[in-house]
């Protein structure tokens, strides 16, 4: 308990968003973005307990934790980090890919383009059949889920195996607009998936934010179906209410034209990309460059300000008043000058001293009372 509080303050330290260009926050935030990681896993923990982190394998440091094998603290912490904007990556619950490969989950048949609207509660999952015909695999399928309320959920699409379902194809949630959407898309060419949080978790600053933002654009593993029985699933990904959604499965043949246009916006991605590549080397070399200037801009300018001081003093220098001359009637001139100002204050101030020094001599004022007897008889 102590341990992950710590992590959470460490968090909230050395978040990017507060330590902008700071490469050792940055360090030190993956550091501890990878200690959350083993401590929120019990078996990751029972690893680093008994051989350490040699006995982890760290591909990325992107949390992934299931959420159905979390404690209530651990679940609010997790909560609260993905609020600061820590890429928590979240995985399907093993029970429900134990219950699914075991062939005891209920599926529910999900005509083509219909709609349909559910909740499902966390980290559980429903799950739907849909019959593809061999003309509609041939024109392409696509199934898209959307949530109203911004939930956090996964689309899933299994295999059928001999008991019963494989998970296959897995699609987190993102925000489009003012709904959160994924997608899955068999139009019989290369579509591609865009990782948001790719380029977050990698970058330590803007710059290479920008020119890894394309980096998550990457190509789908498959791009088609054949006809037959297809399994989906709506995973709730919440960390503690149910997730309200709406999915529906198409058939792309009425949409020819915005396969053309997906087809054609995905290939600019593509040549986007390889640009940002050579932008980036370029930018980087005037970015130095930039520097190298601003720093010779500075050095110029102080070389400038002495320069013009040098001048002004040979400048003071044309007179026939000798050097030390010059310089000790000047010091004359200040120092009579705050003599004058003295003088005006020195009466002042000695009467008052005197004054004081009068009333302080106890000596003096015994002097005045000392009794003095004149004898008249004898002449002055």
């Amino acid at each position: 308990m102590i341990c992950l509080i710590i992590c959470f303050c460490s968090f909230c330290r050395y978040h990017p968003d507060k330590n902008a260009n700071d490469p050792f926050a940055a360090d030190v935030f993956k550091e501890v973005t990878f200690s959350y990681n083993i401590l929120s896993d019990p078996d990751k923990r029972h690893q680093y307990d008994t051989s350490g982190f040699e006995a982890i394998e760290s591909v990325s440091q992107e949390l992934e934790v299931d959420l159905s094998n979390l404690g209530t603290v651990n679940t609010m912490f997790a909560a609260l980090c993905s609020k600061l904007g820590v890429p928590i990556k979240t995985t399907v619950s093993a029970t429900v890919l134990e219950e699914a490969l075991n062939g005891t989950v209920i599926v529910s048949p999900l005509p083509l383009g219909q709609l349909i609207a559910r909740k499902v509660d966390k980290q559980s999952a429903h799950f739907y059949s849909v019959e593809i015909t061999e003309r509609e695999a041939q024109m392409g399928v696509v199934c898209r889920v959307c949530s109203a309320d911004k939930s956090k959920f996964k689309l899933l699409y299994f295999e059928q195996e001999e008991n019963g379902l494989s998970l296959a194809l897995q699609e987190d949630s993102i925000k489009t607009g003012k709904v959160t959407s994924a997608g899955m898309f068999f139009l019989r060419f290369p579509v591609y998936r865009f990782d948001q949080s790719h380029s977050a978790t990698i970058a330590k600053d803007p710059d290479a934010k920008f020119f890894k933002k394309l980096d998550g654009f990457q190509a789908c593993e498959v791009n088609e179906l054949r006809a037959g029985t297809h399994t989906f699933a709506v995973y709730g990904d919440n960390f503690f209410k149910s997730v309200s959604y709406t999915i529906e499965v198409v058939c792309a043949e009425q949409f020819s034209a915005e396969k053309e246009m997906l087809q054609d916006v995905e290939a600019k991605i593509l040549t986007k990309r390889a640009e940002l590549s050579k932008f980036e080397t370029e930018y980087r070399e005037v970015l130095a460059r930039f520097t190298e200037m601003t720093s010779r801009y500075a050095q110029e300018m102080q070389a400038i300000d002495e320069l013009l001081k040098e001048r002004n003093a040979i400048h003071a220098s044309y007179t026939s008043i000798p050097p030390l001359k010059r310089n000790s009637s000047s010091s004359k001139m200040s120092s009579a000058f705050n003599g004058s100002n003295g003088e005006e204050e020195c009466p002042t101030k000695e009467k008052k001293s005197k004054d004081e020094k009068k009333c302080r001599d106890p000596k003096r004022k015994k002097w005045f009372k000392i009794h003095l007897k004149m004898d008249k008889r004898k002449p002055c």
